[in-house]
């Protein structure tokens, strides 16, 4: 079964995730970059929205459990592909030659609350659903790519607040934040919104890409250094004491 699908919608691609809880796992990175490069493929597209089709979540963020089995396996390559999979994703949302929006429908936490700041743009709805970074309860250290793009996404003031408390914020703190564009009462009316803004986009790819690598280089970079690192980076991916 598909964990996730992607429509066209008069030159909007809407991404949507279709895993109930869209924990990222290789299957997770492996299915969104295909789409992502589909999407570039595809000419038509002025404009991208990520979003899930759950009634509670946009995503809850990286798979422990498939972790986990991972490392009891020691499959370490697996663990390699998902974590360079997942760079992929961030970088490709942010090189994208096409404006990308997250359509924050339920619960964003950890990976799934980062993989939205990898947007240019959030939107997010107001009546269901929490953003958070819980990293700091469970043991798991920022990469330091994570924290590049993270930073372009919440102002520095409120990151700090966000990554050393853990705590849970809704769409109108983070709207009075300009984490995100807009705190929507529904989801019908998240997207409805989403789809508007996108559909305000009719630049041409060559100077939107362009635009989009020097304002973003700094951070790809950044997230490329890390490769390197490859096995070290997973065996620091959780920290217990």
């Amino acid at each position: 079964m598909a964990v996730m699908n992607w429509t066209n919608n008069e030159g909007v691609a809407i991404i949507t995730m279709t895993n109930v809880e869209n924990r990222q796992n290789l299957v997770f990175s492996q299915s969104l970059n295909a789409i992502l490069d589909e999407i570039v493929a595809d000419p038509s597209v002025n404009a991208l929205i990520l979003t899930s089709n759950d009634e509670k979540n946009f995503s809850q963020g990286i798979d422990v459990e498939w972790i986990m089995a991972r490392f009891q396996q020691n499959d370490l390559e697996a663990l390699t592909k998902f974590m360079f999979g997942m760079n992929d994703v961030f970088k490709k949302l942010m090189t994208i030659p096409v404006p990308t929006i997250a359509g924050i429908n339920g619960h964003a936490f950890g990976n799934g609350a980062i993989l939205s700041c990898a947007c240019d743009f959030r939107f997010m709805r107001s009546d269901r659903g929490f953003f958070c970074f819980p990293e700091v309860n469970l043991g798991i250290p920022f990469r330091s790519g994570m924290n590049a793009f993270l930073k372009k996404a919440v102002p520095m003031y409120k990151l700090a607040e966000m990554q050393l408390t853990g705590n849970r914020y809704g769409a109108v703190e983070l709207e009075t934040h300009h984490i995100i564009v807009k705190a929507c009462a529904s989801v019908d009316e998240l997207m409805k919104e989403a789809l508007a803004f996108a559909k305000t986009f009719q630049k041409k790819r060559g100077i939107f890409s362009e635009i989009k690598k020097r304002l973003y280089q700094d951070i790809v970079d950044t997230i490329d250094a890390e490769d390197p690192a490859g096995i070290t980076g997973i065996s620091s991916l959780m920290i217990a004491d």
